[in-house]
């Protein structure tokens, strides 16, 4: 295929340009697939003696450009295709980035380039690795962080590679955070992705619910999920799956509780690693609560950081619990989207997370979820059901459109995007955002 062999020239071209530099400074993102991506950079100029400096950030505004004007030689991973702003920058500059892109003059790897999506095709680790070739595990956590999951396109490419490699094993399971290490009632008590209202932070309930059922202790102890045998794992998924139907009011599948699951077996006896997802959750918990180094260092395999990283992971999933609870009494349907206003509520830094649990449960509009940021402006994240995206809808250029219209700036995938804008600019980017939803006439 035309496009994958120019994307590969275009890769090695990326590397070459990285191999002559001397000081680079890497500049990535702070979520889980933005630290992997940096990770994978930061590996390979170490196995290539280059020294360098590392920046994470939440976002390129145009202050971060004007600190990076006096650097001579850049490496942006997961970031740096959404600003043509990039184009004023002296240096000599790599971009690793799957985000939507235009009029980006530096050179740069990106799916979009190629004909393809790097909203489900291509994260930004799995294209830096493309590139550089370390880290393979992380590259797949990091795919996963981003959402991107059954893997297709170059993503499927990669992982069909290593799992021939024995690296990664794919099967489909239950997509519940801990089911190798959380006894069952805290595996559901605990859960925030899929969330048990009802069920939640009340083990009593839970063990209530295990028994009705007929899920009973193993000689006096709760078993992990992954302990079940086949018949009651079936039973427990039926069951869950029901619960949800019944509280909600609409059908849902044991499909929405079940799914690919990605085993890392270089992890095997490190169960925060092993299981992929439980691990891109700990990167996504070291960012958002500004703790990025820790989540570099763990994929760089520096495992003295894995006790603080579990530390962080639990105060992050302590936060989701809180903000999500919140979210489901505080949603307004507006008619074409869902709004939550959680300013001074729910930190920013999980707001997007939020969101996509919040809209993963039973709904089928977009939803826009506001928070604010360290400096009081206003943080948007939006999510959007996959189904409204295959007839239309592109949520990043939206944003980024009408957050530009306010004085703002944002962009994203078209399944998921975020902004920034003034606090004054609430009610008049809720109306641009809806007459744009209304010209697509997707409802």
């Amino acid at each position: 295929m035309k496009e994958f062999e120019a994307f590969k020239k275009r890769a090695e071209e990326c590397k070459n340009a990285i191999l002559k530099m001397t000081n680079p400074i890497v500049v990535t993102h702070y979520d889980c697939d933005g630290l992997c991506a940096g990770a994978i950079v930061c590996k390979f100029l170490e196995d290539n003696s280059i020294d360098y400096k590392i920046k994470i950030v939440r976002r390129l505004d145009d202050e971060l450009i004007e600190t990076l004007k006096k650097e001579e030689e850049i490496i942006f991973s997961d970031l740096g295709g959404g600003s043509k702003k990039v184009n004023e920058l002296k240096a000599n500059v790599v971009i690793f980035d799957h985000h939507q892109t235009e009029g980006v003059e530096k050179l740069q790897l990106n799916p979009h380039l190629f004909g393809m999506d790097g909203g489900f095709e291509l994260s930004g680790a799995t294209c830096t690795y493309f590139a550089l070739e370390k880290l393979p595990e992380v590259a797949i956590v990091g795919a996963i962080g981003d959402m991107q999951y059954p893997f297709r396109g170059l993503n499927k490419k990669l992982l069909e590679k290593f799992q021939k490699e024995k690296i990664v094993q794919e099967k489909i399971d239950l997509k519940i955070y801990g089911r190798m290490s959380r006894p069952l009632p805290q595996l559901l008590a605990y859960s925030d992705e899929p969330y048990f209202p009802g069920l939640a932070n009340n083990e009593e309930r839970c063990i209530q619910f295990l028994e009705s059922n007929n899920i009973k202790r193993f000689d006096n102890r709760w078993p992990t999920y992954y302990e079940l045998d086949e018949d009651s794992k079936k039973r427990l998924i039926g069951a869950l799956a029901s619960y949800l139907t019944e509280y909600y009011k609409k059908k849902i599948e044991p499909s929405y509780l079940v799914g690919p699951v990605y085993d890392l077996i270089r992890f095997k006896d490190i169960p925060e690693l092993f299981d992929a997802g439980e691990f891109s959750t700990m990167l996504n918990a070291c960012g958002r609560h500004k703790k990025e180094m820790v989540g570099l260092k763990i994929c760089m395999n520096k495992l003295e950081y894995l006790e603080e990283g579990k530390r962080i992971l639990n105060a992050h999933r302590r936060a989701l619990r809180e903000g999500i609870d919140y979210a489901y009494k505080n949603v307004n349907d507006l008619g074409s989207f869902l709004f939550l206003d959680a300013r001074g509520i729910i930190e920013d830094g999980i707001i997007g997370v939020v969101a996509g649990m919040l809209l993963g449960a039973a709904y089928n509009k977009p939803i826009i979820a506001m928070a604010l940021d360290e400096k009081n402006n206003v943080k948007i994240s939006a999510r959007a059901p996959a189904v409204l995206v295959k007839k239309g809808l592109n949520l990043g250029l939206i944003l980024k459109t009408v957050s530009e219209e306010v004085g703002g700036v944002g962009g994203g995938h078209k399944i998921a995007a975020g902004a920034t804008i003034p606090t004054n600019k609430i009610n008049e980017i809720l109306e641009l955002f809806e007459k744009e939803l209304k010209k697509l006439k997707i409802n």
